[in-house]
């Protein structure tokens, strides 16, 4: 039987509105699209989920022209709080990668979850809680394969605020490093049934 690789990855940030997710997603997908050459699609939610409701900003990525711009199965779901995880994490494909912040998400509905505590490193080590989602983006970045490291450090560079680049940037490198300890071999997979095999 002749097997395709995937050519479409999909992600979700998802948290709560100030936890710059959005920002996040924004800079994956031009570090995607602009530096790595990829077909690379960005969506976000606005409206009344802006300051501290539910927060969520989608990326799709394809080796070919992207046909549909919203995310239908996720590949990878990162979760900053309780909600965003309750709320997302069904649209995860079976075998989904589900990233939480464990500083804020205490209950996993699913073993094949990556918790890593975001904000407790950003608040801790780098003395600045709001680069949690800097952190985050490392994580993910790394672990979803879907972008080369430097590529997303020159997007987070044409992306943060002046004066903020070195601290922008700790925090990006940290949230590589951390993922970096993870075997994600080691995740369980989903069992197929005799008719997949």
């Amino acid at each position: 039987m002749k097997t395709q690789q995937k050519k479409r990855y999909e992600m979700r940030f998802s948290g709560s509105g100030g936890q710059g997710l959005i920002t996040a997603a924004v800079i994956f997908a031009e570090a995607v699209g602009v530096y790595d050459g990829k077909y690379v699609c960005q969506t976000q939610s606005y409206g009344p989920e802006a300051r501290g409701g539910k927060s969520r900003a989608e990326v799709v990525i394809s080796d070919t022209p992207i046909d549909y711009p919203k995310a239908r199965q996720l590949d990878l779901l990162l979760a900053m709080n309780q909600a965003a995880c309750d709320a997302y994490y069904r649209d995860l494909n079976p075998d989904g990668l589900l990233v939480v912040d464990s500083s804020l998400v205490e209950q996993y509905p699913t073993n094949r979850v990556i918790a890593i505590p975001f904000t407790q490193i950003a608040k801790e080590e780098l003395g600045r809680e709001m680069v949690a989602n800097m952190v985050a983006l490392g994580a993910v970045g790394l672990l979803s394969g879907q972008v080369i490291s430097n590529s997303l450090e020159k997007a987070l560079l044409t992306r943060v605020p002046p004066g903020t680049e070195e601290l922008n940037r700790t925090a990006l490198h940290r949230g590589m490093d951390e993922a970096a300890t993870i075997n994600l071999d080691a995740l369980p997979r989903t069992i197929l049934h005799d008719d997949e095999v």
